[in-house]
């Protein structure tokens, strides 16, 4: 959705910035929303470049310093991640408090249209966002004044469209440009003779169309070997163990152990002895049906922070509650007579709820509880990788609290559906590979 990505985008940081032609009969210094200039706009081009590690792999080209590259070539995919997915975060405390929960208002509803699948609820959920936005939009910013009348450009009233093109065409992850620019480009890699490259271009899309209607006919002409490199372990529903995986075995912590326990009670799972001391083979990274791979602290914190893409933190099925948490590693064990594929995570605290609620469910702030929050859950569990972000200090002091850097703001990657409409995986190979590992690939986990 380019609307919300670049002209949207493009409005607001002009009007926040205070780089928006004024008319001659306004005035500039009664723009009070125009607070990004000077050393808060420095400020803030730190804030968007420091959440960088913090952003994993899957979420693709992170956003650049809005200070020194927001006129020379800023991506599309910059904008949404800057505006949509970082912007509830870290314009709290820097936008005035009435531009900021109008803000959000938008963000919402985008977050929401950038589903693949929408609820009935949801949507009139989005549509009321949306319309209240425009509405207060005139309010706030317009005003209803002649000499600001060019700052009502047809994306802001496109908006009020949206929710209702859902009902007559569905969800615009089905239609938006992303899918289309994909398609595009692959066939265009397919391409090697460069005569006639619209001919050829038309002859590769045919034979994909042949190609796909052979499969959907045919199921066994799909079928292909494993996708998963060596040494990995395939689990049930698109998921896989992948290296690096211990070499000898790792003996579980107190703690650790305790969460082991408490997995074991709550599946009516038997411990034998008591003086139950569990060891296993930790495994380094897990591929998800999302096409990300999630991976563990026990890889990650052996490298430096400025030379990572953090992706150990996750969003699972906790006690049938959804919860974010910091994956320490992954593991096998028998349970009874079969082998489980587990994870040791370490669980946020609930969200800052007055926060959350006048955010619109924009801003999710936790705090780390680190050994404190430990438990086990199955790896199927796990739905997808997001970025869990420390708290700008402007935020936290904004909200009557001292600055604390154990809490953080939750973002998932917007559009992750839509990226797995058109085939994206995150590089198997990346990150973690076959260290501390036994290099014949036998997978004697299901053994042990």
């Amino acid at each position: 959705m380019h609307l919300a990505s670049l002209n949207i985008t493009d409005l607001f940081l002009s009007l926040w910035r205070g780089s928006l032609e004024c008319d001659k009969a306004d005035d500039k210094t009664l723009w009070d929303w125009a607070v990004l200039q000077g050393d808060v706009w420095q400020t803030h081009g730190d804030v968007v470049t420091q959440a960088t590690p913090y952003l994993p792999g899957s979420f693709d080209r992170p956003p650049r310093n809005p200070c020194e590259k927001i006129s020379s070539g800023y991506k599309a995919w910059e904008f949404l991640l800057y505006f949509y997915a970082l912007g509830p975060a870290i314009f709290r405390g820097v936008l005035p408090d009435k531009y900021w929960r109008h803000y959000c208002k938008l963000v919402a509803g985008i977050r929401i249209l950038h589903q693949r699948s929408i609820t009935r609820a949801q949507l009139v959920s989005a549509h009321t966002y949306l319309t209240e936005f425009i509405q207060e939009f005139e309010e706030l910013y317009y005003q209803r004044l002649v000499s600001r009348l060019h700052f009502c450009r047809q994306s802001i009233h496109l908006l009020w469209h949206l929710g209702q093109e859902v009902v007559r065409v569905g969800p615009p992850a089905y239609y938006t440009q992303w899918t289309m620019e994909r398609t595009i480009g692959n066939l265009g890699e397919e391409i090697k003779q460069p005569s006639k490259p619209y001919a050829n271009l038309s002859e590769r899309a045919v034979r994909r169309a042949q190609t796909g209607a052979l499969k959907a006919a045919v199921p066994s002409f799909a079928s292909v070997t494993s996708r998963w490199p060596r040494g990995s372990l395939e689990l049930d529903q698109g998921y896989a163990l992948l290296r690096a995986r211990d070499r000898s075995q790792y003996m579980l912590a107190a703690r650790e152990a305790d969460a082991l326990l408490k997995y074991y009670q709550d599946h009516n799972e038997p411990i034998l002895t008591s003086t139950w001391s569990p060891n296993t083979h930790r495994w380094a990274r897990v591929a998800l049906p999302t096409g990300q791979i999630a991976r563990s602290a026990w890889k990650e914190n052996l490298k430096p922070l400025e030379k990572l893409r953090t992706s150990r933190n996750v969003k699972a099925r906790v006690g049938g509650r959804l919860e974010f948490g910091e994956v320490r590693y992954f593991f096998v064990t028998r349970f009874g007579a079969q082998p489980r594929a587990l994870a040791m995570i370490s669980q946020y605290a609930a969200p800052d709820g007055a926060l959350l609620a006048s955010s619109l469910g924009t801003v999710y702030s936790c705090e780390y509880r680190g050994d404190e929050a430990l438990v086990v859950i199955d790896v199927q569990d796990i739905l997808l990788v997001v970025a869990v972000i420390p708290e700008p200090a402007t935020a936290q002091v904004h909200s009557g609290r001292p600055y604390s850097q154990s809490r953080f703001f939750v973002a998932e990657k917007l559009g992750l559906e839509v990226a797995d409409l058109s085939g994206i995986v995150e590089n198997l190979q990346d990150g973690d590979t076959q260290d501390n590992d036994d290099q014949d690939g036998e997978l004697d986990a299901l053994n042990e």
